[in-house]
């Protein structure tokens, strides 16, 4: 290999022992004799130094231990693609071994199989093969024009990740021969892109789904590949250091998906960039360092006309603290489903009541951190919700009332949709916002009647039981009680504020709190 070596290998990406680096340097380092490849290990932590050696600069890390100087001979450069193909999928036992006996060991017990290698030749065909996993099989380049066209011409799904590509070019060179090819994974490979037009018409004319994570793509450069995208409905970008630079003009408007988590120089104005992509249906922004979210073009109690078609926005890992940010939120005229575990806002000791107040506040949402929210988690919430900021409703000019019920703007600013929930469910009562002192036990206890519909010679019980207890330790009370298994008991409870009306308390980890259980209540146990 050294002797076929030129400076055009400069840019080559390399695996030594498992671990991949580009090609910055070929040529001497005095004072020893021969030729060295100056590398950048992905791994920092595996190189030895910036570049540098006895003062003299021979290439730049973008780490101060990121580079190291290798002989070319222990270095792997890859394969093509169709060979590694054939290395992965097919067999090279020779024909005399078909149709024989074989001894194989399962479970250390001898098994006699006859025609095993005939199975395995069957499934190796690759021209039937319509899905290809090449992780980190070391592929480099396309090889021969055409050659993968005659030997996969039914491949829709292709896995590249983890591989030494190191220019779009060669991808490109893939793909073109791959005319049902419908997604293509690209995970850590770092790939040069081209500055202009990056390939020939047609050369991703079906293809939906692209991961290019880790590749250092950047926003112009993954809207210039897009122009060849045409029918692209998922677009994964995480971890490429890369920012919302421009709006896109005729490309990713088929887009449903589109995923830029561990993007730190990402901000939420950056987002009007991407407002107004038509299909977009889930944004994914995991840890970008988002800390509020807003839009501007539409005020309070009204929908946004930025991104039209979102259902499902993640925005776990970030920095918002503002309750601002949900209730803007709540103008996405199409948001289902939220995720924001891992935010100021949603952690601590009153997690469980914030993600209360995000229900109560998004008046739409019905997935929230990957749980579904039913009718009556939703019910306890914006009662609570309610409840909680009544005595600043009061403040605020609130009335129960109707005709004299006019909070100010600043109370309407902070809670959108409190006037909403008055209607909704009455305007709260004065025993309700009694303020409770928390530290006393007395103040947390709740006075309840409990009966049982099922089992009327059952005398009507009168309890004291904290808010805080959870459906869960009340069955467990009631089993003891009643000597009834745990897994017999159904709960639910009525309340003189809504008669006639049921509600199941179906949550065993949720609290009587949560369900907005108040003294005076009925528990009706069943079994």
């Amino acid at each position: 290999m050294n002797d076929t070596l030129t400076s055009e290998v400069i840019g080559r990406r390399v695996e030594v022992n498992g671990e991949r680096a580009t090609v910055l340097f070929y040529g001497p380092v005095p004072p020893v004799a021969g030729l060295w490849l100056g590398v950048e290990w992905d791994n920092p932590e595996r190189g030895k130094h910036d570049g540098s050696h006895e003062g003299t600069v021979y290439f730049k890390c973008s780490h101060p231990t990121g580079g190291s100087f290798i002989r070319p001979n222990k270095v792997n450069f890859g394969v093509d693609f169709l060979t590694a193909v054939e290395n992965r999928y097919v067999l090279k036992d020779g024909p005399e071994e078909d149709g024989k006996e074989q001894i194989v060991k399962i479970a250390n017990r001898p098994v006699e199989t006859i025609g095993f290698d005939s199975i395995r030749k069957q499934q190796s065909q690759l021209s039937t093969l319509q899905e290809i996993s090449l992780r980190n099989c070391a592929v480099c380049r396309a090889g021969d024009k055409g050659a993968i066209a005659k030997a996969c011409p039914n491949v829709r799904e292709v896995d590249l990740s983890a591989n030494l590509l190191s220019a779009w070019g060669e991808v490109v060179g893939i793909a073109d021969q791959l005319g049902h090819l419908e997604v293509l994974n690209l995970r850590d490979n770092r790939l040069r892109f081209p500055a202009g037009p990056p390939s020939p018409a047609g050369a991703f004319p079906a293809l939906k789904v692209v991961v290019l994570s880790r590749t250092g793509i950047t926003w112009a450069e993954a809207l210039r590949c897009a122009a060849d995208w045409p029918r692209l409905e998922e677009l994964y970008l995480e971890s490429n250091g890369l920012s919302i630079s421009e709006r896109p003009a005729d490309v990713l408007q088929m887009v449903k998906l589109l995923d830029l988590s561990h993007n730190q120089l990402i901000d939420e104005n950056q987002l009007f960039l991407i407002a107004y992509l038509p299909r977009l249906e889930q944004l994914v922004l995991c840890n970008t360092g988002i800390s509020s979210l807003r839009f501007p073009d539409a005020g309070i109690g009204c929908k946004t006309s930025m991104f039209p078609s979102l259902k499902n926005l993640v925005v776990n890992d970030n920095r918002i603290s503002q309750w601002s940010s949900i209730d803007e939120l709540d103008k996405l005229r199409s948001l289902r489903s939220l995720s924001c575990r891992r935010n100021p806002l949603t952690e601590g000791s009153g997690a469980q009541t914030a993600c209360q107040f995000v229900i109560a506040r998004i008046g739409q949402l019905q997935t929230l951190n990957k749980c579904q929210i039913l009718p009556e988690d939703r019910r306890g919430a914006e009662l609570e919700y309610r409840k909680a900021f009544g005595n600043e409703w009061k403040k605020a000019g609130g009335h129960q009332d109707p005709d004299k019920n006019r909070p100010n703007e600043e109370f309407l600013a902070a809670h959108p949709r409190y006037q909403e929930l008055c209607l909704k469910y009455g305007a709260p009562e004065d025993g309700e916002l009694k303020t409770q002192q928390p530290c006393l036990l007395k103040n947390q206890l709740l006075a309840l009647r409990i009966k049982y519909p099922n089992h009327l010679d059952q005398k009507v019980l009168e309890k004291q039981l904290p808010d805080s207890m959870t459906i869960q330790k009340v069955k467990g009370l009631l089993s003891r009680l009643h000597r009834v298994p745990v897994s017999d008991l159904l709960l639910s409870y009525e309340s003189p504020k809504m008669p006639g009306r049921e509600i199941e308390l179906e949550n065993d980890q949720q609290s009587l709190q949560f369900y907005s259980v108040e003294s005076g209540d009925c528990l009706l146990v069943r079994w």
